[in-house]
């Protein structure tokens, strides 16, 4: 038998074996009579191995294990050890509110905080559009990308990326957030395990011996002209990760899915902790690479892969990414479910719709649409660079919302959507048209942010009508999920 065959006979025979044991397990689980909490929260039951297995599975996938070794250098680590600190935040600023105040979406917060479910609104149909536009496409791609890299296959990047998204939609539509945190953290296991071989043999390639790489690629303080300059830690930096790992339904969904707040924080500080750990599977390889193959971008991970390990562990590294491509994706499929169903659908359309059926739905439109859009993405310089750049078009905006519910005072409704609208529209303008004064666009994401909540606060003061003050309570609230 041939190394190929080899090779695709262990990835087809893992990641069957992953999904009748994914079945098995939810089979074992009793559902929750609480239809949107069985659904979009695995009926409250995740305990936290799981949610930590899920939160990393869902973040590390195709995008980041292809983009970051695609870069070939050591600064992108930084995404890494942010990454831990927001996972903080989240677990002691952010998930106690979400769970005093019963969220099944994240924006269920702006609401109860704000008293106004227009923002909510407004601010559910941002996330969709991101999801829609920009995560689902560059998951579909960079797993695609790997896959053909890997295997040399002959299919186009669309017809591999057709096949990640049926079967992400299998998961998404039919086994829910249950599912998908069960065989998230099945895959996360062999996945880490396996991105450690990796690295190990990628050393063993060059006998442990880094000499020849460029300085400015070991380094971890970027100047100017790189790739994340050191001045944009301090600024741009710290919002993407509070976005990301904060307020972002697709991660925090995982966190809200538990019995209690406790079990939902220790998942939690189980992910951050391995945070740390993983510039070892995203980033040192992709370093190493560098020395054997020299600047090849994106197909660098597929490639080192193929290379240094053995036929049958190959096939088991191409089931795990297959897996963790599935993960990103049908977490954005249930994710992007939950907040038009709980959201938009149950509030404007029909409040006795059954929301099995209404997320099915949507995980089918939104599969079409990622699809879709996939050759937008084909020629990207580097795709998490232009990933995390098309992010701002609404990440800051949101999270000046959110920002303005947790820790400021309350605001007219009018001066909160258009401030929303103007972070949107500002944000577009600093990457379509005018790049002011060369900044980088983490520094750009830092003053869209800072401009965006100025601008609520000035609309509030101008525009007709009186904002209530935060109530005692919810000033309160807010300090004690501080400390």
């Amino acid at each position: 038998m041939g190394a190929g065959a080899i090779q695709w006979g262990i990835f087809i025979g893992l990641t069957a074996a992953i999904a009748l044991l994914t079945w098995w397990r939810c089979r074992q689980e009793v559902p929750s009579a609480d239809a949107s909490k069985e659904v979009f929260l695995a009926g409250g039951t995740l305990t936290w191995p799981f949610i930590a297995g899920s939160l990393l599975l869902t973040n590390i996938s195709a995008e980041q294990i292809v983009g970051m070794n695609g870069t070939q250098v050591m600064l992108t680590a930084w995404w890494e050890i942010g990454a831990a600190v927001g996972l903080v935040i989240l677990a002691h600023v952010l998930l106690p509110m979400y769970y005093r105040h019963g969220c099944t979406t994240t924006t269920e917060l702006l609401e109860k905080r704000l008293g106004d479910a227009s923002i909510r609104t407004a601010v559910s149909i941002l996330f969709l559009l991101g999801y829609l536009f920009i995560l689902l496409p560059v998951v579909l791609y960079t797993g695609a990308v790997f896959l053909k890299s890997m295997f040399a296959l002959e299919a186009s990047i669309l017809t591999i990326a057709i096949v990640y998204a049926l079967a992400g939609l299998a998961y998404a539509a039919f086994g829910g957030l249950r599912a998908i945190a069960i065989s998230d953290t099945y895959n996360g296991v062999m996945l880490g395990a396996m991105g450690l071989l990796v690295t190990f043999f990628a050393f063993k390639a060059i006998e442990f011996d880094l000499s020849g790489i460029p300085a400015e690629r070991l380094t971890l303080i970027g100047g100017p002209e790189s790739d994340i300059p050191w001045t944009t830690l301090l600024t741009g930096m710290v919002f993407i990760h509070l976005f990301y790992w904060g307020t972002n339904m697709v991660i925090a969904q995982r966190a809200l899915a538990a019995p209690n707040l406790r079990e939902a924080q220790k998942g939690i500080y189980a992910a951050a902790a391995i945070k740390l750990l993983m510039p070892l599977i995203v980033v040192v390889p992709g370093v190493i690479a560098y020395k054997l193959y020299g600047d090849i971008g994106d197909v660098t991970y597929g490639r080192l892969v193929a290379d240094v390990l053995p036929p049958w562990l190959a096939g088991g590294f191409a089931a795990m990414i297959f897996g963790a491509v599935l993960s990103s994706f049908n977490s954005c499929l249930n994710s992007a479910a939950a907040l038009y169903a709980m959201d938009l659908h149950v509030k404007y359309v029909n409040p006795q719709a059954d929301l099995k059926r209404i997320g099915q739905r949507v995980a089918i439109a939104f599969t079409i649409g990622g699809v879709a859009l996939v050759p937008l993405y084909q020629n990207a310089e580097s795709i998490v660079a232009t990933m995390q750049k098309m992010n701002g078009l609404y990440s800051m905006p949101v999270l000046a919302a959110f920002l303005v519910a947790v820790v400021g005072r309350r605001v007219l409704s009018i001066a909160l959507r258009a401030g929303l609208l103007f972070g949107v529209a500002l944000y577009a303008v600093f990457t379509f048209v005018w790049q002011p004064f060369g900044l980088h666009y983490i520094h750009l994401m830092a003053i869209t942010l800072a401009s965006t909540i100025a601008m609520i606060y000035a609309l509030d003061r101008v525009l007709p009508g009186s904002a209530p003050s935060a109530s005692s309570e919810g000033q309160a609230e807010a300090s004690s999920a501080s400390r």
